[in-house]
């Protein structure tokens, strides 16, 4: 039996894109406390299922698509601009495909807006008006109303009209800064996204018995299965070591490891990655919050995604590309390993030298260009001691000199040091984690 919680949650998901949803609603609906009902609907709002907009209520609005995060509904950018809606707020779940800054005449403006574009502008009630007919949102800056019966075709046509103490350009930069923080997101490779989903998931039941295993592993050269119970709650799994010795006739349940590791969906692969290694393991079941199977991931999984991210155009770049992208090879570094690097105003504090958390970039990704080239392996770093001698300045160009102390099958040990000018200005010990291909 689903909890009160999850019961919630299913009841949300099942309402209509655009519905209005209030906690008393919802509690007088489901017969639960208004506690439980508001600590579904925050849920749900995490989950992408509702959003919160002020003085406008909690409304339901359709789950994005991770090739659509992009994009953004009307309702987020009235939180994002701090806009007050003045029509059209059954349109607010919609999403815009592009914004309009209307900065000319009326008739060269409406050769830019189309349907489903955001108009913003100031108090010009006639494109106020043009860009509703077109199919446009507007979003009027500087904190101007608009005239009724503009406010009535908004209603009309399920179009918001939105209004912002802002100007133009802050605006525009507040819209343009959450479409790329979105990228970003976007970006993030999760669990969720590489998974074997339980459709293609070969797995056991208690009643099974060892011979079913053999069975799997003739069939797909596979070892490791889930073992889940009739509601396909996560019981334990097996290995082929757990079979070693043991005869076709016993049940399964006998011989599975209990309570085994599982993770969620929204895990990164990353933190996926270093669980396995951490633990030895070689595949994992991936679970919702009711420790129901959604599918696994294995190693080989968790490494494809892995490269893939390193092989992918950025799309959106966070401070690490920027400074990554900034190492270079210098010609007279032959067999050796060095890197050099300029200094850009990016990398700098308020004081104007290489920031701290800039130089840790710097030092885990030069142990990571020398340890692949020796191993050929990713890697987790597992403790960090820096020393900051000077301080570098901007446009400074500065090398690197990765050197590895001690390379075993698990675990690694590299000291690197930086210099500008043949002078030290920092050095770092790093011990690191080595995911095997």
């Amino acid at each position: 039996m689903a909890t009160k919680h999850n019961q919630i949650l299913e009841h949300i998901n099942g309402l209509p894109v655009g519905h209005k949803i209030s906690v008393r609603q919802i509690a007088k609906d489901l017969s639960v406390s208004e506690g439980t009902a508001y600590r579904a609907i925050k849920d749900a709002e995490n989950k992408g299922y509702v959003s919160t907009i002020e003085r406008v209520g909690t409304i339901r609005i359709e789950q994005k698509k991770k090739e659509n995060i992009e994009k953004l509904t009307y309702a987020e950018v009235v939180n994002i601009v701090d806009g007050q809606v003045l029509g059209g707020r059954e349109g607010l779940h919609k999403t815009l495909n592009k914004f309009v800054i209307g900065a000319m005449k009326l008739e060269a403006m409406m050769r830019y807006t189309e349907a489903g574009n955001l108009l913003i502008i100031g108090n010009r009630t006639n494109a106020h008006q043009l860009a509703l007919e077109a199919g446009a949102a507007v979003l009027i800056t500087g904190g101007f109303d608009t005239e009724d019966h503009v406010k009535k075709l908004a209603d009309e046509l399920k179009l918001p009209i939105i209004s912002s103490s802002y100007d133009t350009f802050t605006v525009a930069t507040l819209i343009n800064r959450a479409i790329y923080d979105q990228l970003i997101k976007k970006e993030i490779v999760l669990v969720e996204d590489i998974l074997t989903p339980i459709e293609e998931t070969l797995y056991l039941k208690p009643g099974d018995t060892v011979q079913q295993w053999h069975a799997y592993n003739e069939e797909t050269m596979h070892g490791r299965y889930p073992i889940i119970d009739e509601n396909k709650k996560v019981l334990g799994i097996v290995t082929s070591k757990d079979m070693i010795g043991v005869v076709k006739e016993t049940p399964i349940d006998k011989v599975m490891t209990k309570h085994p590791i599982t993770v969620n969906g929204k895990m990164s692969v990353a933190a996926a990655a270093r669980m396995m290694v951490w633990e030895g393991i070689e595949l994992l079941p991936v679970v919702d919050e009711g420790n129901k199977l959604q599918g696994i991931i294995s190693r080989q999984d968790v490494l494809q995604a892995l490269q893939m991210i390193q092989r992918q155009p950025q799309v959106g770049e966070t401070i690490d590309d920027i400074v990554t992208n900034q190492f270079m090879t210098p010609k007279e570094a032959k067999n050796e390993h060095l890197y050099q690097f300029s200094v850009t105003p990016q990398m700098t504090n308020s004081i104007g030298t290489l920031s701290y958390g800039v130089f840790t970039t710097i030092v885990t990704e030069a142990t990571n260009r020398v340890i692949r080239a020796q191993k050929k392996s990713d890697l987790i770093v597992e403790n960090l001691t820096i020393y900051f001698v000077k301080p570098v300045q901007i446009d400074n160009v500065v090398s690197v000199h990765p050197k590895v102390l001690e390379i075993g099958r698990k675990f690694g040990k590299v000291d690197v040091e930086v210099h500008h000018e043949g002078n030290v200005v920092g050095k770092a010990l790093l011990m690191v984690q080595l995911i095997d291909k």
